[in-house]
C-alpha cells in the first residue's frame, strides 16, 4: 500500500520551502510529485545540474504558435526548487502533475479566440451597445465585507496569503514564520494543520459547470478565470490521475508538494470516483507542446504567472532563507541591516556600525511592541528609515532594488534543452563576448574594429526577429560615424521571442533573412521597403530580393509622396554604406530611378489636391529633400530642384507645397533673395484667400525664423500682409498663423515681434550706402577684430 504525504505550500515561499525540505528529511520518499505541467518530467535531470543557477524557469509553449506560452519560475528560496533539488540529489524520482500543457495551452487559445470574435461582434457597426454597469450600486456597502470578498476570491491562488491576511498578517511570510515554523511539533503535523484550514476554506465548494458544452465547444465563460472553481476542478482531476497512476506503479512513499489550496483535493482518502474526473477532462482541446528551461530574474519573481503567487520582496526571501538553510535563525534582522548599511554607503550616504546595532535593537523593540516574536520586513524597513536614513526615504528608494528585490538573472546548463536558434544566439553571445545580465547597460561600439563590428551585426539582427535585447541610443559626440550606442537589457520574456522567432531559422542569421522576406512580403508602402534594406545591410544580410522587390513596386507606383518617401532611407544607406564595408551599387541605382519618377512626377502630384493630401506630400518633399542633400549628389540635386522650380512657380498647387520648394531652393541659392520677395508679394497679395496665404507663409517658413530675422524686407512683407487681412478672414486665420509661428524659438519670436514693433520696413534698411565715407570705418573695425585688410 502505497504511502501519500501532501505538502501544501506558498509558491515562492521561505518558510514554505524550509518546512518541505525537513519533511523531505523526515520521509524520505522515493517519488516526488511536484505542482507543474508534465511536459516537464523531461526536465528533470537538470535540476541536480551544478550550472543550473536560479532563479529560472520552465517554459511550455505551443510548438506552433510559440507565443502561447506560460512560465513555471522557480527561485532558490521556492519550495518546488527545494523538491527538485532534494530528489536530484537523494536519487528519488521526480515528476510533475498538473493539467497537460497540451490542454492548457489549448484552452486558452480557445479563451482568446473566443473573446477576439465576442469584441468583434460587440464592436461591429449596428451592434447592441452593452449596458452601463453601476460599480457603485453593485458594489458592497461594507468595505470590510468587500475587502473579505477579496481575499476569497485570490484564496485559490495564494491561500497562505488568505490565511495571514484572516490573522491579521500584512506578510504571509511572518505569518507562516509564527504560526507554522515557531510551533515545537512536527513538520507533517505542521502541514496537515495548512490542510485542515484549506479544506475548511472550501467546505462550501459545488461542483463546477464542466469544462466542455452539449454541442462538444468549450465553456469559455467557466474556463476563462484561470483560478475560477471550473479551471481549478479541471486541473486537480488531472493531478489525481498522475497520483493514481504513481500509486498504481508501484511507489511505496510519495511526497506531493503543490499549492495549498488543492492539498486537500489530492489526499486519496476523499478522492472522487475515476470516472467524476475522467469526465472532466474527456474532449478537451490540444496543442503540440514542448518546453525548456530559460533564465529567469528575480525582479521577474513579483509576476503571477505559472506558480501564479508573487512575491514583492524576492531579495528579503532569499535573504531569509539563506539563513534559515545555514541555521543562523538569530542573525536575520542584524544581517539584514547591515546588507542595507553597506548598500547606503556604496551609493555615498553614511552609515556608521553603531547605527547599524541601534536599528537592530529598535527593529526587535518595534517587533515586541506589534506582539510578534520576531522583526519582519516592515519592521527592518521602519528602523532603517529612522535610524539609517534619518527619517528621509529618498536614500532606501536607491538600494531597495538591489536589496529588497534583488538583480540577479539565473543561469540554466549548456546541456538544456533549447531550440537551435537559441543555442546559436547562446554561441554568438559568448563569440562576441556580450553576456545577457538583468541589469541595464550601455554600451558604445566601434565599427571599425572587428569585434564592435560583429557585436553590432549581431544585435541589428535580432532587433529584426523582433528580439529587444538591446535598442539603439544616441552615442553622444563622436568624431564620425563609426559609433553606435546600445542600451541592453536582458528579460526572461525575451525567451518566448527567441522560441518564436525559431519559426523563421535554427541560426540568427537564417532566421533573420527569412525574416527579412516576409518583411518585404508584407510591407504596405515603398518607404517599408527602403528602410527594411537600411536594416538588412546594417545586420549583413543578403539584400538584392528586397532590393528587387523595391525596383518592381516603384516601377508601377504612381503615388509621388510613396516614391519620395521611400528616398531617405535609399540615401542614408548610399551615405553611410561605406562604414560597413557593404556594397550599396544594386540601391543607388533604385535609388536613382526612384527619384527619377518622383521629380517627374511632382510637379502634378500637387495639382487640386486637398488640405490633408497636401500635408503628407509636403512631409514626403521633406524627407527626400533630407535625404538627397545627405549624399550631395550633383546629378540627383539637379534633378530635384528642377522639379522644386516647376512647383514653386505653379500657382495650382497649394500654398504650403510651393512655399516650402521656394525655401529649399533660397536655402540652396537655386534663386535669389529678390525673386522670393515677388514670390511672396504674389502669395500674400489681397487678392488671394488668406488660408492660402497663410499656408504658403507656413511652407516657407518651415519652423525656422531665421530668414526673416535677417532680412527686415521679407518680414515688412509679412507685417504687411497680416496687418491688411480683414478682422473677419484674420480670426479664420490665427490658429493657422499661431501654428507657424509657435514653432519658432522663443527668443526668435521676441526678435521678431521687437522688428515689427520699431517699424521697420524695406526702405529703411535697404538704402545706397557710401562705402568710400565708412572705408576707414570698416578697417578700423576689422583691426580691432584681427581681420586682414582686404
Amino acid at each position: 500500500m502505497s504511502e501519500v504525504h501532501v505538502l501544501g505550500i506558498r509558491h515562492h515561499g521561505p518558510g514554505s520551502a524550509r518546512s518541505v525540505a525537513e519533511a523531505l528529511d523526515e520521509l524520505r520518499p522515493d517519488l516526488v510529485l511536484i505542482e507543474g505541467a508534465p511536459e516537464l518530467d523531461e526536465l528533470t535531470d537538470l535540476a541536480g545540474d551544478p550550472d543550473m543557477v536560479p532563479p529560472v524557469a520552465a517554459l511550455v509553449y505551443a510548438s506552433e504558435s510559440p507565443r502561447l506560452s506560460s512560465f513555471y519560475p522557480v527561485a532558490s528560496f521556492s519550495p518546488e526548487w527545494v523538491a527538485m533539488r532534494w530528489a536530484a540529489r537523494n536519487g528519488s524520482q521526480q515528476r510533475f502533475l498538473d493539467l497537460p500543457a497540451v490542454n492548457a495551452l489549448a484552452i486558452a487559445q480557445g479563451i482568446a479566440e473566443e473573446r477576439e470574435r465576442r469584441l468583434a461582434e460587440a464592436t461591429a457597426p449596428g451592434a447592441d451597445q452593452p449596458e452601463e454597469v453601476d460599480e457603485a450600486a453593485d458594489a458592497p456597502a461594507n468595505g470590510a465585507e468587500a475587502g473579505a470578498d477579496e481575499r476569497a476570491r485570490r484564496a485559490p491562488s495564494d491561500p497562505i496569503t488568505a490565511l495571514a491576511a484572516a490573522a491579521g498578517y500584512d506578510d504571509p511570510e511572518r505569518w507562516w514564520e509564527d504560526a507554522v515554523e515557531q510551533r515545537t511539533d512536527s513538520v507533517l503535523d505542521r502541514f496537515a494543520a495548512i490542510r485542515e484550514s484549506i479544506a475548511e476554506l472550501r467546505a462550501d465548494e459545488t461542483d463546477p459547470d464542466s469544462p466542455i458544452l452539449d454541442g462538444g465547444a468549450l465553456h469559455i465563460d467557466a474556463l476563462s478565470d484561470p483560478v475560477g472553481e471550473a479551471m481549478t476542478a479541471v486541473r486537480e482531476a488531472a493531478m489525481r490521475k498522475v497520483l493514481r497512476q504513481a500509486i498504481k506503479d508501484g511507489h511505496q512513499r510519495i511526497v506531493v508538494v503543490c499549492g495549498a489550496w488543492h492539498a486537500p483535493a489530492l489526499d486519496p482518502a476523499t478522492f472522487p470516483p475515476v470516472a467524476k474526473d475522467n469526465r472532466l477532462l474527456k474532449g478537451l482541446p490540444k496543442v503540440k507542446a514542448a518546453a525548456a528551461w530559460v533564465p529567469w530574474t528575480a525582479s521577474r519573481l513579483s509576476y503571477e504567472s505559472g506558480y501564479g503567487a508573487g512575491v514583492s520582496s524576492p531579495g528579503w526571501y532569499r535573504h531569509l532563507f539563506d539563513h534559515w538553510a545555514a541555521g543562523f535563525d538569530h542573525d536575520v534582522a542584524m544581517s539584514w541591516l547591515i546588507r542595507v548599511a553597506r548598500a547606503l554607503r556604496q551609493q555615498g550616504i553614511d552609515a556608521s556600525t553603531a547605527s547599524v546595532v541601534e536599528a537592530t535593537r529598535l527593529a526587535s523593540t518595534l517587533a515586541s511592541l506589534r506582539g510578534r516574536p520576531s522583526a519582519g520586513l516592515s519592521e527592518l524597513d521602519d528602523s532603517a528609515l529612522s535610524i539609517l536614513a534619518d527619517g528621509n526615504p529618498i536614500p532606501l528608494r536607491l538600494v531597495h532594488d538591489d536589496l529588497v528585490v534583488g538583480r540577479e538573472l539565473g543561469a540554466v546548463p549548456e546541456r538544456a534543452p533549447l531550440v537551435p536558434l537559441a543555442a546559436d544566439l547562446a554561441a554568438a553571445q559568448r563569440a562576441t563576448r556580450l553576456k545577457p545580465t538583468a541589469a541595464v547597460q550601455t554600451v558604445t561600439l566601434d565599427l571599425r574594429t572587428p569585434g564592435g563590428l560583429a557585436r553590432s551585426i549581431l544585435l541589428h539582427r535580432l532587433v529584426l526577429l523582433g528580439i529587444g535585447w538591446g535598442s539603439p541610443t544616441y552615442a553622444g559626440r563622436t568624431t564620425g560615424t563609426f559609433k553606435e550606442s546600445w542600451q541592453l537589457e536582458w528579460v526572461p520574456e525575451l525567451a518566448v521571442a527567441v522560441v518564436e522567432a525559431s519559426l523563421f531559422g535554427t541560426t540568427v542569421a537564417s532566421a533573420a533573412s527569412a525574416k527579412a522576406a516576409e518583411l518585404a512580403r508584407e510591407a504596405t508602402s515603398l518607404r517599408d521597403l527602403s528602410e527594411l534594406i537600411s536594416r538588412c545591410l546594417t545586420a549583413e544580410l543578403p539584400v538584392h530580393d528586397v532590393v528587387q522587390t523595391l525596383a518592381d513596386r516603384s516601377a508601377v507606383n504612381t503615388d509621388v509622396a510613396g516614391l519620395l518617401g521611400a528616398v531617405e532611407p535609399l540615401a542614408q544607406v548610399t551615405r553611410y554604406g561605406t562604414v560597413r564595408g557593404v556594397d550599396t551599387t544594386e540601391v543607388n541605382t533604385v535609388l536613382r530611378a526612384i527619384v527619377a519618377r518622383g521629380c517627374v512626377g511632382l510637379p502634378m502630384a500637387g495639382v487640386g489636391i486637398d488640405e490633408e493630401s497636401a500635408a503628407a506630400l509636403v512631409k514626403a518633399v521633406d524627407a527626400a529633400h533630407a535625404g538627397l542633400t545627405l549624399i550631395e549628389d550633383d546629378a540627383l540635386l539637379g534633378q530635384w530642384y528642377s522639379a522644386l522650380g516647376v512647383v514653386a512657380a505653379r500657382d495650382q498647387v497649394p500654398g504650403r507645397l510651393a512655399g516650402r520648394a521656394t525655401r529649399m531652393l533660397l536655402d540652396a541659392e537655386r534663386v535669389d533673395r529678390d525673386e522670393v520677395g515677388r514670390r511672396m508679394g504674389t502669395w500674400l497679395s489681397p487678392v488671394l484667400d488668406p488660408v492660402d496665404s497663410a499656408g504658403w507663409l507656413d511652407g516657407f517658413l518651415a519652423g525656422s525664423a531665421i530668414i526673416l530675422i535677417h532680412d527686415p524686407g521679407l518680414l515688412a512683407l509679412v507685417d504687411g500682409w497680416v496687418a491688411g487681412v480683414a478682422t473677419e478672414a484674420f480670426e479664420d486665420l490665427l490658429p493657422l498663423l499661431r501654428r507657424t509661428f509657435t514653432q519658432f524659438a522663443k527668443p526668435e519670436r521676441k526678435m521678431i515681434g521687437e522688428q515689427v514693433s520699431t517699424g521697420a520696413r524695406e526702405d529703411d534698411v535697404r538704402g545706397d550706402w557710401d562705402l568710400a565715407a565708412a572705408a576707414p570705418g570698416i578697417g578700423a573695425v576689422a583691426r580691432m577684430l584681427g581681420w586682414e585688410a582686404a
